[in-house]
């Protein structure tokens, strides 16, 4: 997926969600709860059952708060001050279900909430709200066996430093030592890093529920960051993938392979990416075909039959996106790689977007679907 056809597919995200939450005409219901990821003690901000969120703020000295979750004036949602000092506003709509990024505009400059918890996301950390699903209950925190993340520093030689990454271990890893297991290579999106699958995504808390239901084999999973230089907003046409396949392929998939319980061939080995974490995997799979026999684009682009031409068959194709993004270019890409004999798999997320919600589901469906030989 290169940058231009990603601005497109996240401008039409926006504009869909926009005429979707402007035509909203429902009386707003007061029955607004604190958000599950407000800092301890914080009531504000605030999402009620329909999935509006509302904001108060203390800043007696300011002039204007906008909040850039949410519609009004420029983007946003613009916020009321009191003779109190208190700035106060609803989202003109609901929100999509899941995790969504956020931060205030206070007098012009960039502040995040304080009252949210912070999370990387635009290359900063931004605050971040929860708006619950319907179908939370696969990424809820239950009294099931839990695996463990930790984090690794690798060595690079090709950076010349020392790189980190998250390794989920499931709950079961350690106990038997001449059990190994199979690996997932799993990349984040834009102006997020290493930590995002596990915070905003709850990668660990999904597959610790689907490992305790019976519904998949347990396996591990590598997540490290996607880039290899500084990089601003706006210079991700400056990127290129050669760099960071060498990080990838020869010095963290070794390093893994030396110092976890891993079955250390293609045959176990999977990669997988969200949005630009699609792309790359894309680009690193179609190029080293030989290192994984799993592939996955969560919002990240399509193969076609062309390009895996003469290449070693994978053993899956997944191939996911919101019902809001670009469904029929997901499903029409799936159906004839189907036709030219590959075994490749779509998923579309129900009214969900270019968001986190649709990649916790996309990975709901890819993980039973991988290891099972």
């Amino acid at each position: 997926m290169n940058l231009k056809s990603l601005t497109i597919a996240l401008a039409a995200t926006l504009a869909v969600s926009l005429c979707e939450a402007q035509t909203s005409t429902e009386k707003i219901k007061e029955d607004f709860q604190a958000s599950t990821l407000n800092q301890p003690g914080q009531d504000y901000p605030r999402v009620n059952s329909q999935g509006y969120v509302r904001f108060r703020i203390k800043a007696p000295k300011a002039d204007s708060i906008r909040v850039t979750l949410g519609l009004g004036g420029r983007g946003g949602t613009k916020l009321t001050k009191d003779t109190g000092g208190y700035f106060t506003g609803t989202t003109e709509g609901p929100m999509d279900e899941g995790f969504h990024y956020y931060h205030l505009i206070v007098d012009g400059g960039v502040f995040n909430d304080p009252g949210t918890l912070n999370y990387y996301g635009s290359t900063r950390w931004e605050s971040g709200i929860e708006i619950p699903a319907h179908d939370q209950d696969f990424y809820a925190l239950k009294d099931v066996p839990h695996g463990n993340v930790q984090q690794i520093l690798f060595p690079s030689k090709s950076t010349n430093t020392q790189r980190r990454a998250f390794v989920y271990t499931p709950g079961d890893y350690g106990k038997n030592k001449s059990k190994k297991y199979p690996v997932l290579y799993l990349q984040h999106g834009w102006g997020e890093d290493e930590t995002a699958w596990s915070n905003q995504g709850h990668a660990n808390l999904i597959m610790d529920n689907l490992i305790a239901e019976g519904k998949i084999k347990p396996f591990i999973i590598v997540m490290t960051y996607g880039m290899t230089n500084d990089i601003k907003p706006g210079g991700l046409r400056n990127f290129k993938i050669d760099a960071f396949e060498t990080v990838l392929t020869d010095e963290l998939v070794p390093y893994v392979d030396a110092n976890f319980q891993t079955i250390a061939d293609k045959a176990h080995r999977a990669m997988a990416g969200l949005s630009m974490g699609g792309m790359e995997t894309h680009l690193i799979t179609l190029a080293k075909p030989e290192e994984f026999a799993y592939f996955a684009l969560l919002s990240g682009g399509v193969y076609t039959p062309a390009e895996l031409k003469d290449k070693p068959n994978a053993k899956l194709i997944f191939i996911s996106c919101g019902s809001k993004e670009n469904p029929t270019r997901v499903n029409d890409a799936v159906a004839a790689l189907k036709d030219a004999g590959y075994n490749a798999v779509s998923f579309v997320s129900a009214n969900t977007a270019h968001e986190f919600l649709t990649w916790r589901r996309s990975l709901k469906e890819l993980a039973p679907l991988l290891f099972k030989d």
